[in-house]
């Protein structure tokens, strides 16, 4: 059994781990309120982008004169997986949730005969897919900054542009966390090379004719590029709200943990001193007795 001055020492350790939970956990409530409002931000502008794109691309009627990041490749063989994940962990399942979804996705491609190249944006995601896919990464791109910008959607935009001009891949797909609420993240995986559009609806937005200026092959040819990047901070900042939010509820839940801990240790504690008083006392008392 433990001594007196051990359990001193591991309750005033479960105390301070406490105080370090509760701290990380106020920490990342409050960095939330600012992701969540720059994603909520973010989110009407990407929509309509997509949006606006898939109306243009709609209309065009010769594919082969438009622009390559429209169609693709033409082919389906070889896919680039962007996994977006956090720099840091202690934030719940949210790095694994990602990365589990990738794995998946990686598994049925490779099930199919097709090729899979990895893009890592983040070291957490990183570390857990090297240990089974580290000769299919192509590359690590860390994002160890304070605030977000575009400038940094643009930077792994750019590699993307670098890599499909090169002819490294033909299918180009996002991996984030959707943020939903504090306690809810959905892992997601959105396709970007070539876009998904959406339907557009039947009604009378349907029927309504535009004209472009300049024509729509020189509008897709300018945009398309500008629109992964726009997809990329996106989803960027979806995990940046998801990362805090899931931080802050693991903190919460390790916070409980840890008071569930120091009132049992406490309890055994007052347990141990009182015996060994008791054990004193008797013994003192024996001792009187035999005299």
């Amino acid at each position: 059994m433990a001594s007196l001055k051990d359990m001193r020492v591991r309750l005033a350790s479960t105390k301070a781990t406490q105080k370090i939970t509760k701290a990380m956990q106020m920490v990342a409530a409050s960095k939330l309120r600012r992701a969540q409002a720059a994603v909520e931000a973010a989110r009407p502008y990407a929509e309509r982008m997509e949006k606006a794109l898939g109306n243009i691309a709609s209309t065009v009627t010769d594919v082969a004169s438009a622009p390559k990041l429209l169609g693709g490749t033409g082919q389906d063989q070889v896919h680039l997986l962007v996994v977006c994940t956090a720099e840091r962990g202690l934030c719940g399942a949210f790095n694994s949730s990602i990365v589990r979804l990738a794995r998946e996705k990686i598994n049925s491609l490779q099930a199919a005969g097709k090729t899979v190249k990895i893009l890592c944006v983040g070291r957490k995601g990183y570390d857990q897919l090297r240990r089974q896919y580290e000769k299919q990464i192509v590359e690590l791109i860390e994002l160890r900054v304070k605030t977000l910008g575009f400038e940094h959607a643009a930077l792994v935009s750019k590699k993307i542009d670098e890599l499909f001009e090169a002819g490294q891949f033909d299918v180009c797909t996002i991996f984030f966390s959707r943020f939903k609420s504090v306690i809810s993240q959905i892992p997601t995986a959105f396709q970007v090379i070539p876009p998904v559009f959406e339907k557009t609806d039947t009604g009378a937005e349907a029927n309504v004719s535009y004209e472009y200026e300049p024509d729509e092959l020189d509008i897709l040819a300018e945009l398309l590029p500008r629109n992964i990047a726009v997809q990329l901070f996106r989803a960027l900042l979806e995990n940046a709200a998801s990362e805090q939010g899931a931080r802050m509820s693991a903190m919460d839940n390790a916070t409980r943990n840890a008071g569930d801990m120091i009132r049992k240790q406490t309890t055994l504690y007052n347990r141990s001193r009182q015996a060994m008083i008791t054990k004193e006392l008797i013994e003192i008392i024996s001792g009187a007795e035999a005299l």
